[in-house]
């Protein structure tokens, strides 16, 4: 029998209580916080722990790897992640060396653990960093690896001691900016300035593959000359995020009498199908980095919240995502040409499409 959504949450509220519990008994009382600023100098080994393992959430971590490399230009980054795609996302940084994988579900398959966690171990860091406000593994990644200072969140959801804690801060929601807040309070610099937006760090040669493929799907599909800029569209989402037809039709009817200047491509699923009946030129690839590049040479993208918008995002491509149950401030897109769009309750798709002619 399918186990229903309200038992999952219990079941996963009750591991997080049990994860808490056993860190406390271990581990004693969270961190205090931290009298003496982290140092500017003599930091050149940097292990940054992050656990959970979404395309997202992956790639929320990038503003903070910027962050990194922008007040230690000379050190060396290490990553543990539960992320199966952590390599592609952060292999063009250039001081990125390493990345430790974790499994993705936990600790469902001890030997791929142990061997990432052994990697990890065997190094000696100057700093390692936990930048999840609740997660028990990565409280308990950092303080198994071998740091001579520890930085993470202070709270009532974490336990055990690091050298600098910084408290949650509540206005601070986005989950791409509160590592790099935790960052700039540790080292006691401006939190109020302009953050790193997520960045997928293509180079040229990407982009130039991407514009040739996205050439040769427009070439197939011959346009209205009046459609001067072209609008990637993601039509598939996860869980209560997921839309059907009955939500989209409307949406695209209504924005395509709007915006006639713009042609719509629509960015196929992992599945392969097209969610949109195949009525519009479409692109699919399983390779991230190929995909980024061609989402890059897009005029504008839009989705409801979901992985490729924050690839979309990433890529550089003008991106709008639609909230209708997860929160905009935490997970919407930021930066130049972003915008997260609110859709919440009886603001339908007529109404979206209207919000989004007014942003492409």
């Amino acid at each position: 029998m399918a186990r229903s959504t309200h038992d999952s949450f219990d079941l996963d509220h009750l591991r997080r209580r049990v994860a808490r519990g056993l860190m406390r008994l271990l581990y004693g009382k969270g961190a205090e916080p931290s009298g003496e600023p982290l140092p500017r100098r003599g930091i050149h080994r940097i292990l940054v722990c992050h656990v959970s393992h979404t395309l997202g959430n992956a790639l929320l971590l990038t503003p903070l790897i910027q962050e990194l490399e922008a007040t230690w230009p000379g050190a060396e980054i290490d990553i543990v992640t539960r992320s199966q795609v952590g390599k592609l996302l952060y292999g063009h940084y250039d001081r990125v060396s390493q990345v430790f994988q974790l499994p993705s579900h936990g600790f469902g398959h001890p030997v791929q653990w142990l061997r990432a966690t052994r990697g990890m171990r065997k190094a000696h860091y100057d700093l390692a960093i936990d930048v999840d406000p609740q997660s028990q593994t990565g409280r308990l990644l950092l303080l198994k690896a071998r740091a001579r200072w520890t930085l993470g969140f202070r709270g009532a959801k974490k336990h055990g001691s690091v050298t600098h804690a910084v408290d949650v801060p509540e206005h601070v929601q986005s989950k791409g900016q509160r590592p790099v807040y935790l960052l700039r309070k540790a080292l006691g610099a401006d939190t109020e300035g302009t953050y790193p937006a997520p960045d997928l760090r293509l180079d040229a040669g990407e982009r130039a593959q991407g514009r040739r493929l996205l050439d040769r799907v427009l070439a197939a599909s011959p346009a209205d000359p009046a459609q001067r800029k072209v609008i990637g569209v993601f039509a598939n989402a996860t869980g209560p995020k997921f839309l059907g037809p009955d939500w989209w039709n409307p949406l695209l009817a209504t924005l395509e009498q709007l915006r006639p200047d713009c042609r719509l491509l629509e960015i196929v699923p992992m599945t392969g199908r097209s969610m949109l009946g195949s009525r519009y030129p479409s692109y699919f690839s399983s390779d991230l980095r190929q995909l980024g590049g061609v989402l890059a040479n897009l005029d504008g993208y839009f989705s409801l919240d979901c992985g490729i918008m924050h690839l979309a995002s990433a890529s550089g491509a003008p991106t709008l995502g639609i909230f209708t149950t997860t929160h905009a401030e935490e997970w919407g897109p930021y930066g130049a040409g972003n915008h997260a769009i609110a859709a919440y309750g009886n603001f339908g798709p007529e109404a979206t499409a209207r919000e989004l002619a007014t942003r492409l």
